[in-house]
């Protein structure tokens, strides 16, 4: 397994852990964590035996946003050359968004600024309830870009206003009810209910939730006439009927068994 410098992987049975590792500045980003990030998703992708992916941070905070040092030499840059590293931010936020797997973000002290980008495009996302989120780019003079389409995703439009505008602080519990995170919870309860929704997760066929991910894009992000979505979906739905996987889900469903991926 590749050894990182900026995030650390862990794998354990069917679960997938990647920490943002440098707590010290609280795994502040850059450019080497941002491609970190990118390469160990799309190695996670290849590896069979992985359901489930955490996504969490290491120390006092899950990331406070964008490394000063960083942000020093980007700030020389070029059209060209923060064009460039845009992109890679951008890509980094996708990569995680179409992960193959179920991806969990898990929240704790901060998420500043670019931060907001790795939770909301992962597929779940929990706080604890005293976890301070800001988008705290505008107070800079700059603008939350990069990590706009997942935040509106999740939260929508006049929300992303009324944080994007102001870079106001919130914490947890007023994340919850803005839809930025799928629930907020008191410290103590955080793990165990994030164990629950793996062990629901585990539940699920891997192939089926792994289409089912590609069927939530696709319907999600284009733009299909009422003909092309009903072949689209009953496509889907008989392509996975004739599956090995959606074969022996109604099999045990009918035998009133387990199915195989649940022994």
């Amino acid at each position: 397994m590749k050894i990182y410098s900026t995030i650390d992987l862990e794998i354990n049975n069917n679960l997938a852990t990647v920490w943002l590792n440098r707590p010290d500045i609280r795994n502040a980003l850059n450019e080497t964590m941002i491609s970190e990030i990118i390469e160990c998703f799309e190695e996670i992708n290849k590896l069979q035996e992985v359901r489930i992916v955490l996504l969490k941070g290491r120390g006092k905070s899950f990331c406070a946003g964008a490394d000063l040092n960083w942000m020093r030499g980007v700030s020389k840059y070029t059209f060209e050359q923060n064009y460039a590293e845009s992109i890679q931010l951008a890509k980094c936020f996708y990569t995680i968004y179409t992960s193959k797997k179920p991806v969990i973000a898990v929240i704790h002290g901060a998420a500043i600024g670019g931060a907001n980008g790795l939770y909301s495009s992962a597929d779940f996302a929990f706080c604890d309830n005293e976890t301070v989120f800001a988008f705290s780019e505008v107070n800079i003079g700059i603008i939350p870009a990069t990590i706009s389409p997942y935040i509106l995703k999740r939260a929508g439009e006049f929300v992303g206003k009324d944080l994007m505008f102001t870079g106001r602080k919130i914490k947890g519990k007023e994340a919850e009810q803005l839809h930025l995170v799928n629930k907020s919870l008191d410290s103590s309860e955080l793990e165990n209910h994030v164990n629950s929704v793996i062990n629901e997760l585990l539940t699920s066929g891997p192939d089926a939730v792994a289409k089912c991910k590609e069927l939530i894009y696709n319907v999600v992000n284009n733009n299909f006439n009422s003909v092309q979505v009903i072949e689209y979906t009953a496509k889907m739905i008989a392509e996975a009927r004739m599956s090995s996987e959606g074969q022996e889900g109604m099999a045990s469903f009918l035998e009133k068994r387990k199915p195989r991926w649940c022994e």
